[in-house]
């Protein structure tokens, strides 16, 4: 059987989620395996051109992993036939007019979320994309962790009953770096003149997440906080975080179900997981953070008495069984990757489009609407097209 090249223009590589997850545990790993196979036998083998401002910083990234083409000139790298698919990891103000140049350009288009800062150019660039008939997709990985893929197969099995409520708490302690321990997260996710925000960067994340796994989500209650006004950035300057640091976020979902996750960067971790979810249901309960999931089955729920006057004698964490590792779940990034790569060679079918990505949008705005206006708010289903 043949091996197909398919060129791919990657922007944004530079960046920590860049150049991790899109290109070196997914590209190039998709490379390292022999490309990805098709229906008929076929593999598919990606071939990436870097794309940055910097060329001497992509040019040493080319370098190491063995990639032969870098450029600096983006217009040229969408003239070039032999790239099908662009794909964007940069920053969210400029997503916009770099998803719009690329689909003018007829290529296909992959990116990070959130597509953009607004619902309107969400809807647009959708718009775009299916106006001008190229496929198109927007990264939602959350969904591809072994953590989440182990609660859809217990949901899939019956073993919740009726799924009652669902509770996540995503987060850690990111430092201040005033004090002699330097901040693991760039200085722009707390400014809100850059784009940062725990409101418009998670509660995309959580809306695929629910409407995928648990039900549609149809109102929102929502309160945002800054809790550390001030920060240090990566050239030890002093500056406002005038973005949110915090989201505490409820959810009315499909079929009465109760959704509640708690968003920090001013939270320290006392949980399995820098994120988990529990998912309550009449017949068991489940417990997942990334990688590993604990359940308790009815028959195997232990029956506390509430005693203020004596010690607690039972150990709450002994009383839940893990889900076995059943099956390889290999990198969630690149996994979707092979997806779209497939949806993009042979049509494979393919739901995580950017009308998707503009349901995040939608509901990070209308999460910002109730708490700027303290009240539930609903969520309208969006126009299909």
């Amino acid at each position: 059987m043949a091996t197909k090249p398919i060129g791919i223009i990657m922007h944004g590589i530079t960046g920590r989620m860049g150049y991790n997850q899109h290109l070196v545990r997914s590209i190039l790993a998709i490379r390292d395996q022999g490309g990805v196979l098709l229906s008929n036998g076929d593999r598919l083998m990606p071939e990436p051109t870097l794309v940055g401002r910097n060329a001497e910083k992509i040019a040493e990234i080319a370098r190491k992993h063995g990639v032969a083409k870098t450029t600096t000139d983006l217009d040229a790298a969408l003239a070039d036939p032999s790239n099908t698919i662009f794909f964007d990891a940069g920053s969210t103000q400029m997503r916009v007019s770099l998803l719009e140049r690329a689909i003018a350009a007829g290529k296909h288009v992959y990116c990070e979320k959130p597509i953009s800062e607004t619902l309107d150019e969400a809807l647009s660039v959708a718009a775009s994309a299916e106006r001008r008939g190229v496929k198109n997709g927007v990264v939602q990985d959350k969904l591809f962790l072994p953590g989440l893929r182990k609660i859809a197969m217990l949901r899939d099995s019956g073993f919740f009953g009726k799924i009652l409520s669902v509770r996540g708490e995503f987060g850690y302690w990111v430092f201040e770096g005033d004090w002699g321990v330097k901040a693991q997260r760039p200085s722009w996710n707390y400014r809100r003149a850059e784009g940062g925000g725990m409101i418009l960067d998670m509660l995309p994340h959580w809306r695929y997440v629910l409407d995928n796994l648990f039900g549609e989500v149809k109102a929102v209650s929502c309160y945002g906080a800054t809790h550390i006004p001030s920060r240090v950035d990566e050239n030890g300057k002093t500056y406002v975080a005038d973005a949110y640091d915090s989201a505490y976020a409820t959810f009315e979902l499909e079929g009465g179900i109760v959704a509640h996750i708690n968003s920090s960067w001013a939270v320290r971790v006392r949980r399995d997981d820098l994120v988990t979810f529990q998912v309550d249901g009449t017949h068991g309960s489940a417990v997942c953070g990334l990688m590993r999931c604990f359940t308790q089955h009815r028959v195997n729920t232990p029956k506390p008495v509430w005693n203020p006057d004596q010690p607690q004698t039972i150990d709450f964490f002994d009383t839940w069984d893990e889900v076995p590792d059943t099956q390889v779940f290999d990198n969630g990034f690149k996994v979707q990757w092979e997806g779209f790569l497939r949806h993009v060679a042979e049509d494979a079918p393919w739901k995580f489009t950017l009308r998707e990505g503009a349901k995040g949008i939608q509901l990070a705005e209308l999460a910002q609407k109730s708490w700027s206006e303290r009240r539930w708010v609903d969520v309208p289903t969006l126009a299909a097209h």
